[in-house]
């Protein structure tokens, strides 16, 4: 059975209705109601077959955000069905790429559900993300929603350069949105990977002193707003850090706020911020 190719499969050339009729396509303005396979005798069964074969992910992924939800179930299970089946990791690269121009909470799902092993290839997807400035907000934005989710793999981030580029993003770029994204994402993901902090604790600890004086200073000169956001982010990064690490952390806080450098740092914004929940008797700077 040959199909007009006039009509793109997102455009559903013919989709059944009822028993025995299909939907009106127009091709140049006339009807095509011969195209409807049911007047060829073939079953249903047969033709949910053909088009499953015959959709690619491409057309599968523009038909995800459609406003009929059985669509969107029928679209979302052959998705699955070929991430199932995806051994070189072409089709959950395509629905990263996806999520990262169209931000599709339908996308979330579906990467959400991901197994063992190809959590490797997502992981890669999203540390290239994560390295590409135009990328690097929305990658960030994915890699929360997902380990939100908790899935099985998400220990295996404290072993993949992911938490690298994540860090790293929060010690050097400059966008306060994104910089808002990642200390959530990290805050977040902290108590998930604590063999990570074996090997990053004092990473972690420079971003916390990245962020308070980045958030004291505004060298982006950022709206007020942001800031607040920003400040609350760094305001729960210290609570999860002492909870985790609390010697190590005080440790940290003593060395690095006894710089002549930081001490207005300290005072305007670390000690104001904590001293109902600790006095920060160890860590007086004079």
């Amino acid at each position: 059975l040959i199909f007009p190719t006039a009509v793109s499969v997102p455009e559903r050339l013919w989709t059944l209705i009822g028993s025995c009729r299909c939907q009106v396509a127009v091709v140049g303005g006339t009807c095509c109601h011969w195209t409807c396979p049911l007047s060829a005798g073939i079953n249903r069964s047969e033709v949910s077959v053909m088009s499953r074969e015959q959709v690619s992910i491409t057309d599968l992924l523009l038909s995800l955000e459609s406003s009929e939800l059985q669509e969107v179930e029928r679209v979302k299970t052959a998705v699955n069905q070929q991430l199932s089946t995806d051994r070189g990791g072409a089709v959950l690269s395509s629905l990263v790429e996806h999520y990262l121009d169209s931000s599709s909470s339908q996308v979330v799902l579906l990467l959400s559900s991901i197994r063992e092993p190809h959590h490797k290839v997502l992981l890669e997807k999203l540390n290239e993300a994560l390295n590409r400035p135009g990328n690097r907000l929305a990658g960030v934005t994915l890699l929360g929603h997902l380990i939100r989710k908790q899935p099985p793999w998400v220990h295996h981030i404290s072993q993949s350069p992911i938490l690298l580029s994540l860090l790293r993003c929060l010690k050097t770029d400059g966008d306060v949105v994104v910089l808002n994204t990642g200390v959530l994402v990290l805050i977040t993901l902290l108590p998930m990977i604590p063999q990570a902090g074996k090997q990053h604790i004092y990473d972690f600890f420079d971003v916390f002193g990245r962020l308070v004086s980045w958030s004291y200073k505004n060298p982006g000169h950022v709206a007020p707003v942001y800031l607040v956001h920003l400040h609350a982010g760094v305001y729960s990064l210290f609570h999860r850090l002492y909870g985790m690490f609390p010697c190590n952390f005080i440790s940290y806080l003593r060395l690095h706020y006894s710089m002549e450098e930081n001490l207005d740092t300290f005072q305007e914004v670390v000690k104001v911020s904590n001293t109902s929940t600790y006095p920060y008797g160890p860590v007086q700077t004079r």
